[in-house]
């Protein structure tokens, strides 16, 4: 393994509290997420957007606040002259390492469900690559590639803030195990 690799990301990463993984053990807080880092949006913006119940997406808002995953944006005044209550990501969950891994199996699907569900929303003219492929690894080998890979993606991740006028991207990585 890469030393100066895994010190990097080590570097980056810490630890999420049991709040912060809860919160992100659930799909559509995922998508809440997702979708208040991209721009802020009131409890009912996110509602329309993802077709729930207000109330059960506040809920969500608020688990996710209570993590400190999101936070409340500046009071606006809306279209109807309303005051508006818009919320935004802190950016943070990026950052932590794996935060799933002690979670129940249900839990860890969580990131998955949010993906295929944005996946579906945005139809499948949204692929821009696909790389599927299958590899015999031993536990140091796959460690050393999930560093890698991460290594990479923290770059991009921390300087994203440069290339905001070029369009916005969605991706997991995902290793499993094949049933044998």
């Amino acid at each position: 393994m890469d030393e100066q690799v895994a010190a990097r990301v080590a570097d980056r990463r810490r630890e999420a509290t049991a709040r912060e993984a809860k919160a992100l053990g659930h799909p559509l807080r995922l998508r809440i997420l997702r979708l208040c880092g991209q721009q802020e949006l009131t409890n009912k913006e996110l509602a329309d957007r993802l077709d729930k119940d207000p109330g059960t997406v506040l809920y969500h808002v608020r688990q996710l606040a209570e993590a400190g995953l999101l936070e409340p944006a500046p009071v606006r005044t809306g279209a109807s002259g309303a005051l508006e209550k818009p919320y935004r990501s802190v950016g943070k969950s990026w950052w932590l390492n794996g935060p799933l891994n002690d979670e129940d199996e249900d839990t860890r699907f969580g990131p998955i469900e949010a993906f295929q569900d944005e996946l579906r929303e945005a139809g499948p003219g949204s692929v821009r690559v696909v790389e599927r492929f299958a590899l015999h690894l031993s536990p140091e080998e796959l460690t050393e590639l999930d560093n890698r890979i991460l290594d990479i993606l923290d770059e991009y991740v921390a300087t994203d803030h440069q290339r905001l006028d070029r369009p916005l991207l969605n991706g997991i990585f995902l290793l499993h195990r094949l049933a044998e």
